[in-house]
């Protein structure tokens, strides 16, 4: 915990935690950047809506309700749900690696998700099942892969993200592999659905996905304390009563549940769970990566890179994993060189 103002206790059932009021004052301020954004992303489509259109619509009123509220608001609402799953995902990896390079993009899991999506799509039919199945085993196995190779350091170091790179480095091959096996048809789907888009998702797809996300969500809420107690090192977490093994194992399928949810829907949309959880932490100027400031720093950097990706060469829409790869690859940059300085 930082110096200051004492923090704040928020209860929910039989479940409390503490949380720093600057934490209470950075979530607010990025909730109602979210909402803005939000309310812009509803406004947008091929003519503007006014704000009066909007709440009209919102309500059930209007000529322009079917249009925004069946085709704009899932790309909004996904924007946000799988933003904020992304800034949880990156939060937790980075808590067990502690190490701002520690997230899913960085370290192989989403090309994990995406090898085993890519075979349900070339093997199998490709249904929303298999591609979330085939997502989720794929995310376990390379999870799986990266701490065996990293025995000797456990979930721990710099040496996890080195070999999480390496792992991804040979599964992106892998993948490209496949596409170039492929039939053509099933090469240009997996090749538009690698780029990671938000373009054309409906209700029908978010249902099942929204569920699965608050559902690890919730579980994630369960395990902050002892995550939080690990994060200050592995013989206080121990003498504090914290069962590491156990949490670590139910951190990653969390982390991996939430990173391959998000793929098998939009596909890898990369630098979300890179960045989200370090704007969150250096906004809140906490000692360590807090959840709730990721989350919705997360659903404010997948909403705006959605808007520039809708905006950027209007009225053609980008995929908006084309928007945060280009914005990610100038932060990893920036973050190595820190790190290696900091060394």
């Amino acid at each position: 915990m930082t110096g200051g103002a004492p923090p704040v206790t928020v209860r929910a059932g039989r479940f409390s935690v503490l949380v720093e009021r600057r934490t209470v004052a950075v979530s607010l301020t990025l909730l109602g950047i979210a909402l803005l954004l939000a309310f812009v992303g509803l406004s947008h489509g091929s003519t503007w809506s006014t704000p009066p259109e909007v709440f009209a619509a919102l309500t059930g009123r209007g000529d322009s309700a079917v249009v925004i509220l069946r085709w704009r608001l899932p790309r909004v609402a996904a924007a946000l749900v799988f933003g904020a799953a992304l800034g949880l995902a990156g939060a937790i990896f980075q808590n067990l690696t502690r190490n701002p390079l520690g997230s899913p993009d960085v370290i192989g899991l989403d090309a994990g998700a995406y090898t085993g999506a890519l075979i349900a799509i070339a093997v199998l039919n490709g249904t929303s099942a298999q591609l979330a199945t085939g997502s989720v085993l794929g995310g376990l196995l390379a999870a799986a892969a990266i701490y065996l190779l990293s025995l000797d350091s456990g979930l721990n170091g710099l040496r996890l993200v080195v070999t999480g790179i390496a792992v991804n480095a040979i599964l992106t091959a892998l993948n490209s592999w496949i596409v170039l096996r492929a039939e053509l048809d099933v090469a240009i789907a997996a090749t538009g659905w690698n780029a990671g888009s938000l373009n054309g998702v409906d209700w029908d797809e978010l249902y099942l996905p929204f569920a699965v996300v608050g559902v690890l969500a919730l579980a994630l809420v369960a395990l902050s304390n002892a995550m939080h107690q690990a994060a200050l090192g592995d013989q206080l977490a121990v003498t504090s009563g914290v069962g590491l093994n156990r949490l670590r194992l139910l951190l990653v399928l969390v982390g991996v549940g939430c990173t391959a949810t998000v793929t098998a829907v939009a596909g890898p949309i990369v630098f979300i769970a890179l960045a989200a959880p370090q704007i969150g932490r250096r906004l809140a100027r906490a000692a360590g990566v807090t959840l709730l400031p990721a989350a919705l720093a997360g659903a404010v950097l997948l909403l705006c890179a959605d808007l520039v990706a809708q905006l950027l060469l209007a009225p053609v829409a980008l995929p908006v994993g084309v928007v945060t790869t280009a914005i990610g690859g100038c932060y990893l940059i920036w973050l190595l060189i820190r790190e290696v300085k900091r060394r």
